[in-house]
This record gives C-alpha cells, sequence and structure tokens, in this order.
C-alpha cells in the first residue's frame, strides 16, 4: 500500500511526478509498450492538424483578410507556439499518457486534471464523431466527381440532415477502432503513409498552381481590410492548427520521450505552418480573392477556374478524404490514451483499462469508446455540440501552459530534457492569447460546456474521489482488486 505524503489528500490532492512515472511500470492494467519514435510521433501531429482545415478553411480566412491570409497562418501559428512550446516542455519531463490531464494532476491538482480529463473526453470524442460525419460527406463528393455516383442519402446522411443512418462514419469509425487496437507502431505507420499521401496531394496543388496560373495581380489589393481582418483570420484559421496536442498523448509510447515528444510537437507545428504558408500562396495568387472567399472547395477552385484543370475537384476530394482519415486516428488514439490514463488513476473504472499482453494496447476501452462514438456519428445531432470542441481545446492549452509556470516554482530541481524559454513570460504570453480567443467565443458554447463540467462534476464526488488510487492512499485504505 502506498504511503502519503503531503498534498495527497482531498480534492486538490497533486499526484507526484515521481509517483506518476513509476505508476507506468506493470499494474493491474499493464504496460503501454514504447515502439514510436520522433518521425511516427512527428506524423500524428501532421496528421492531427492538417486537415480539413486547408482545404476549407482557407477560403473563410480569405474572406476576412484577402490575399493577406497568408500572414494569418503565420499569427495563428505564432499564438500556438507558447502553447507548444509548453506542451514539449511537460510531456518530455512527465511522459505519461494523459496530456493535460496528467499535468494538471501534478500541478493543480486531483479536482482540475478530473476536470480538464472529463473535457478532454468530450472534446476528442466528439471531434472523431464530427470528422467521421464529414468523411461521409467527402466520400460521396470523390464518388461523384470521379466516377458520377454516390451512396443514397438514406444511408449516408444522419437523421440531422434528413438520412436514416449514416453507414460510411459508422465505418471509418470501426476501421479506425480496429487499426488503434492493433497497435501503437501500427497506427504510426499507418498515419505516416496517410501523411504522405495528404501531402503529396499539396504538393501538386502547389507545383501545379504556380506553373500555371499564378499571377501577381491576383495579391493586389494584399490586405483589403487592413491589419483587423489580418487579426480576424487569424483567429478562424487558429482552430485549423488544433492536433499538435495530440503528440504529447503518446508520451508513454515513446522510445525515447525525452528527445521524440519535443521534436514531434514542435516540429509538427512548424512544418505544418509552412505547409499553410506555401499553400495560401499558391492559392491566392492563382485565383482572385473573392472567387476563392465564395468558393466551398477553395483549393479545386484555384486549380480548376485559375489553371484550367476540369478534375481538380477529384484530386482535392481525395487529398480532403486521406487527410480527415488521418485527423481520426490521431485525435481518436489520443482519446484512448487520456482515458486510459484517468482509469489508471481510479477516476475512472480500472477494468475496462487493461492492455492487451499481446498488442499492448486497451482493447477493452478502444472497443467501448469506438462503439460510442460510432453511434454519436451515425444518429445524433452534432451541429451544435462540436463547437464545444474549440473551447475544450483553448481550456487545455490554458492548463498547460500554467502548468509550467507552477512546476518551474514546487520542483524546480525536477529534469527537464526541454525548457520553455523566457519563463514565466512566455507561458503567460500563451494564456493571454488563448483566453482572449475563448472570450470571442458565442455564450452558448460557455453554457453547454458550463453543463458538461457540472456533469462530470457529479461522477467525480459519486464515483472518481471514492475511488481514486491517490486518495485511498491518503485515507489508508488498499486498492480493490
Amino acid at each position: 500500500m502506498a504511503v502519503a505524503t503531503r498534498r495527497e489528500s482531498g480534492p486538490f490532492a497533486i499526484k507526484d511526478t515521481g509517483r506518476l512515472i513509476a505508476e507506468t511500470k506493470g499494474g493491474e492494467e499493464g504496460s503501454l509498450k514504447r515502439t514510436v519514435g520522433a518521425l511516427d510521433l512527428t506524423a500524428l501531429g501532421v496528421g492531427a492538424v492538417i486537415g480539413t482545415g486547408i482545404f476549407v478553411v482557407i477560403g473563410e480566412g480569405i474572406v476576412l483578410a484577402g490575399p493577406a491570409v497568408i500572414l494569418s497562418f503565420v499569427l495563428a501559428a505564432v499564438t500556438c507556439v507558447f502553447s507548444a512550446l509548453c506542451y514539449a516542455e511537460l510531456a518530455s519531463s512527465i511522459p505519461v499518457s494523459g496530456s493535460a490531464y496528467t499535468y494538471a494532476y501534478a500541478t493543480l491538482g486531483e479536482v482540475i486534471a478530473w476536470i480538464i480529463g472529463w473535457d478532454l473526453i468530450l472534446e476528442y470524442g466528439v471531434s472523431v464523431a464530427a470528422v467521421a460525419v464529414g468523411w461521409g460527406g467527402n466520400l460521396n463528393a470523390f464518388l461523384d466527381s470521379t466516377f458520377g455516383f454516390a451512396l443514397p442519402d438514406a444511408i449516408a446522411t444522419s437523421p440531422e440532415d434528413g438520412g436514416v443512418i449514416n453507414l460510411p462514419a459508422i465505418l471509418i469509425v470501426v476501421g479506425v477502432m480496429l487499426l488503434l487496437i492493433r497497435g501503437a507502431r501500427e497506427t504510426a505507420r499507418t498515419t505516416l503513409v496517410l501523411v504522405a499521401i495528404k501531402l503529396a496531394v499539396l504538393a501538386f496543388f502547389v507545383i501545379v498552381a504556380m506553373a500555371a496560373a499564378f499571377s501577381a495581380d491576383n495579391l493586389k489589393p494584399f490586405a483589403p481590410e487592413g491589419g483587423g481582418g489580418v487579426v480576424d483570420a487569424a483567429a478562424v484559421i487558429f482552430f485549423a492548427y488544433i492536433g499538435f496536442d495530440a503528440v504529447s498523448t503518446g508520451a508513454e509510447e515513446a522510445k525515447k520521450p525525452s528527445r521524440d515528444l519535443p521534436i514531434a510537437i514542435v516540429g509538427s507545428l512548424l512544418f505544418c505552418t509552412l505547409v499553410y504558408v506555401v499553400v495560401s500562396i499558391a492559392a491566392v495568387g492563382s485565383l482572385d480573392a473573392k472567387a476563392l472567399g465564395e468558393s466551398d472547395a477553395p483549393l479545386a477552385a484555384a486549380l480548376e477556374e485559375g489553371a484550367g484543370i476540369s478534375w481538380a475537384a477529384s484530386l482535392v476530394a481525395f487529398g480532403a478524404l486521406v487527410a480527415i482519415t488521418s485527423v481520426m486516428i490521431t485525435v481518436f488514439y489520443g482519446q484512448t490514451r487520456i482515458f486510459f490514463a484517468m482509469a489508471r488513476d481510479g477516476l475512472m473504472p480500472r477494468r475496462v483499462a487493461k492492455v492487451n499482453p499481446v498488442t499492448g494496447t486497451p482493447v477493452r476501452l478502444t472497443v467501448i469508446l469506438g462503439s460510442l462514438i460510432a453511434v454519436l456519428a451515425a444518429l445524433i445531432p452534432l451541429s451544435e455540440i462540436v463547437k464545444l470542441v474549440n473551447i475544450g481545446t483553448l481550456f487545455a492549452f490554458l492548463l498547460t501552459n500554467a502548468g509550467v509556470i507552477i512546476l518551474r516554482r514546487t520542483h524546480p530541481d525536477m529534469e527537464r530534457p526541454f525548457r520553455v524559454p523566457f519563463v514565466p513570460v512566455f507561458p503567460i504570453i500563451g494564456i493571454g492569447l488563448i483566453i482572449y480567443l475563448m472570450t470571442q467565443l458565442p455564450g452558448e458554447t460557455w453554457w453547454r460546456f458550463v453543463l458538461w463540467l457540472v456533469i462530470g462534476m457529479v461522477i467525480y464526488v459519486l464515483y472518481g474521489r471514492k475511488h481514486s488510487r491517490l486518495q485511498l492512499a491518503a485515507r489508508g485504505e488498499d486498492e480493490p482488486r
């Protein structure tokens, strides 16, 4: 039975970083296998970030900023980089599954960790379901543009959109679930292949657009709405960068977390920024801003109308399909690892998180979450609850930035393979930028977020606090078997 130390009782009990790491070695759940390297983790980050955002959201940014959307991509990346640095420090210092949930447990206390964990479960689950719905829509677009037929609405759309069941969404969720069950290495390698394919599609777009349609005249006027338009577009584009944080959920499966995680987290953000900037330059230089802004598929419009390639829609639809698949894999992977960490801590039922000795993955947990997500994607209206994703991500970023400041004060001598420069200045800047973006979200998003957290607090009081391994140790009770 573990011996309780200071601040290991009550809702704000803090789990020491040494204990967090020690609990990853065996236990009744088993251990996750350290099988992925820096390239695999970077592919996970790129796979999560470069999704439909670059294929669609660029058009929304152009409406606000004009050709200066190029600067908006850079500004949005700068907003993210402070949080990315903080994730890199904490992930390399505490190489444990759970991401922001685990960092909060080590800095702000159990109840705050529960809140962020509960928040991330919703954020990741809704994200996967919403992306699965989008995958079905893009599949139909690809089939229609390439082969001239599409699946019937009855089996291709949810009841919310007039269908009966969204069968493609179910199939892609089940497919991703089976991949995750096979193992972290297989998941990372599959993501690497998908990332290579979508980058090839984007590279083809850039080469053709620059060679056949680029004109400096399309860049004038460069910033029709001035600096305000650039900032407004950056606030919209920011959400196209969300996903690099999912890399930190794989900390416990990294071969060399002290080296691999900082490279993957910061590297994936910088690489995606470069891709976004290059693609945006090619797009705004190939077709006038008004036409791009009015199109639902701006990259396809740039090739079809600007370069005169009639089959552009097929190419872009295929690229979007691949991009969406890679996003699903990474986000679903992140959700299972956060739930796994919470279950291992006793805040969720521990028996669901048992690791399969053959695959090295929490098979039972993955099947349960996959089944719930499949039902959500197939039948449940997502148009409103998907708005919770943005606020959930920003909340996790905020706590991660704060966690760096707190750990620097409470554990100044802790080994930190990667260190955020200029602490506390950089984390404070990150917190300020995040708070600004959170204030821009609509009021209904806030009250839905609060309602979800209230439900979570009820579960914590009735179950989590009573079964918490940290609380059991503080009360001198044996852990249930």
